[in-house]
């Protein structure tokens, strides 16, 4: 749904999906369940590997039903400026800000867009009507929106 977002409000971005990042100051790295470069694409872009010391952070990371859950602190010590979780039906938008989250309404990446209530209606949607019909009538909601 993030990349139906994107291509539709005709906004750059790279999609990384599940990839493993890590800087110097955390003994683990974090593998979120999707991730996007957004503001962020240009000074990553064509780049064939990412060193977060001189690579800005992913933009948007998503963890999607969690089941063992990554304490947003990690997230927040790569510096991702969104971490959206989804868990038991519920959208969760956390931003960054003074270097900690603060769960929000919206997102500053998609203003006015009303998310938290519209994509888990869609992904209950995918449920009864099957994941194409689904992203298909997600994509004409969005569109309606531009």
């Amino acid at each position: 749904m993030v990349k139906i977002l994107l291509e539709e409000l005709d906004i750059e971005f790279w999609h990384l999906g599940s990839t493993t990042f890590k800087n110097k100051e955390m003994v683990k790295g974090i593998e979120p369940d999707d991730c996007f470069y957004i503001q962020n694409e240009a000074a990553v872009r064509g780049k064939n590997r990412l060193d977060l010391t001189v690579d800005p952070p992913p933009d948007l990371a998503l963890e999607i039903d969690v089941t063992s859950r990554t304490h947003p602190s990690i997230y927040e010590a790569l510096k991702v400026s969104q971490l959206w979780r989804f868990d038991k039906g519920k959208l969760q938008i956390n931003v960054l800000r003074e270097g900690e989250y603060v769960q929000c309404e919206s997102s500053h990446i998609f203003p006015n867009l009303p998310l938290i209530q519209v994509i888990p209606r869609y992904l209950n949607q995918c449920r009864s009507l099957g994941r194409n019909k689904t992203m298909k009538a997600f994509r004409a909601w969005v569109k309606e929106q531009v």
